[in-house]
């Protein structure tokens, strides 16, 4: 079984020729209204790759159009609290390069009341996954039920946050970072990502694929070619459709090689979560370019 301690956002998406510098006011194009959060994306991804996912966050008054977002991207909404909080939201400009800037604001992602995410893990057992991200609270208090089930835990280190990677690296299974938080990384604790410990790192890095270290081992895989429009979620996709097909019981080489098609295919479309693709269609894809 696959847990999801994720964020829930309302992202608003503006499109624009190019991205504003500091100090600069510019016209959008177009704007769009989508479900995100990096851990709903993942908890989509999970959903579309056929894996079923247990979601646990937390959304305001506020939260209607996002659970009902939810609930049609096949994402169960039982394991999300409805608190006085506003909703999470994130404000997303897109330009024509398809790069984007991302101001987020945490609203009900940062109070999950601790006693709904513990009843919500009631029934986790020995070798689930269990993914958080630097986008709620209460990362430190899941990963220590984790640890006590002999579960494992995920971690998206992003936003990255140094302090926050070390307050949980004992309970760390699986890290995924970027190129550039693998380098922050580096930079915070003195030594190479690869060799601090984890059981897994997953480091992305966009058109230039990704690379995992398991085991003493060195992974490579790289990514497929295509025509980007809009790459926000492209991460969580991967990764969301990475431990969905590991817990599907994958190998890591066949886990890895559907997970960097889902994010192919993910960029090809706007939007975050509106934009993951199905199982079907990852599969059509692959077999394609087999």
């Amino acid at each position: 079984m696959i847990y999801n301690l994720g964020s829930i956002n309302l992202d608003m998406v503006y499109r624009l020729r190019d991205l504003p510098q500091a100090g600069e006011t510019l016209s959008a194009m177009s704007f769009d209204r989508f479900l995100g959060g990096k851990g709903v994306n993942q908890s989509v991804a999970i959903a579309a790759s056929g894996e079923p996912v247990c979601h646990i966050g937390a959304v305001g008054p506020d939260g209607d159009w996002v659970l009902s977002e939810m609930d049609r991207f096949g994402v169960g909404t039982g394991s999300v609290a409805r608190i006085e909080e506003a909703t999470g939201h994130a404000i997303v400009a897109v330009d024509d390069a398809a790069e984007n800037q991302i101001i987020i604001f945490g609203g009900a992602n940062q109070a999950i009341p601790f006693e709904w995410a513990e009843e919500r893990l009631g029934d986790l057992e020995e070798g689930d996954f269990v993914l958080c991200q630097n986008e709620t609270n209460l990362t430190p208090e899941v990963a220590q039920l984790v640890s006590d089930r002999d579960a494992k835990l995920v971690l998206s280190a992003a936003p990255f946050d140094a302090e926050h990677v070390k307050t949980l690296r004992p309970y760390i299974q699986v890290l995924a970072v970027n190129e550039g938080e693998a380098g922050a990384l580096s930079s915070a604790f003195g030594e190479r990502p690869q060799d601090m410990g984890f059981a897994m790192l997953v480091v992305t890095r966009g058109g230039e694929g990704t690379t995992v270290y398991s085991d003493g081992q060195v992974f490579e895989q790289p990514a497929f070619r295509v025509n980007p429009i809009d790459t926000t979620g492209a991460g969580d996709t991967f990764i969301g459709s990475f431990i969905a097909r590991l817990s599907a019981g994958d190998t890591l080489e066949t886990a890895l090689t559907y997970a960097a098609a889902a994010a192919a295919l993910q960029v090809t479309k706007p939007g975050a979560a509106e934009a993951i693709p199905h199982r079907d269609a990852v599969l059509e894809f692959l077999k394609e370019r087999s």
